[in-house]
């Protein structure tokens, strides 16, 4: 697989899914969650409301329509809050492992990421992106291209900067 890193929005992603990291009650909200919600356009709050009744649990996944995305299918996940003490970094590449499952299940073979937990819940940033590149690069799956979109120039910088470490280190699996 192939993972590069991009500067830009994650709404305009030109893939089969784009990652959405949502809250727990997968109704919408603020950040990704409700830039997404907002281009995909109501058809994802209705998906979201039929598939997921109950919301999801922190570092689990599940899909949706894209709407109005150019991306068929949203996944969902829902990051830990480490800013009110969800500190288990498990739940974090939880997100990641299981969005390329989902990916796999339903097909997709691109799929953009946000840095998940790593804004308005506060996840420290260079673990952030540890946790991003490392669980992507050594998770099994179909998908062919994962792209880390990064909202702004000095995030894009350090997340080239840790695929370009990978790239000349690389592990054995």
């Amino acid at each position: 697989m192939r993972i590069e890193a991009v500067v830009g929005d994650i709404t305009r992603q030109r893939v089969d899914a784009v990652v959405n990291a949502a809250n727990r009650g997968m109704r919408g909200g603020g950040g990704v969650d409700g830039a997404i919600h907002s281009a995909g356009g109501p058809d994802i709050l209705a998906d979201c409301v039929e598939r997921f009744p109950d919301g999801l649990p922190t570092g689990e996944a599940g899909w949706t329509t894209g709407g109005r995305l150019h991306a068929q299918w949203v996944i969902h996940v829902v990051g830990p809050n480490y800013n009110v003490g969800e500190t288990d970094r498990g739940l974090l590449t939880s997100c990641y492992r299981r969005a390329l499952e989902v990916a796999d299940e339903v097909g997709a073979r691109t799929i953009a990421f946000p840095l998940i937990s790593a804004g308005i819940f506060g996840w420290p940033m260079d673990d952030a992106i540890d946790a991003a590149v490392e669980t992507i690069r050594d998770t099994p799956t179909e998908v062919e291209v994962a792209r880390i979109v990064a909202f702004g120039r000095p995030t894009y910088e350090l997340v080239a900067a840790r695929l370009r470490r990978l790239q000349e280190s690389p592990v054995d699996r």
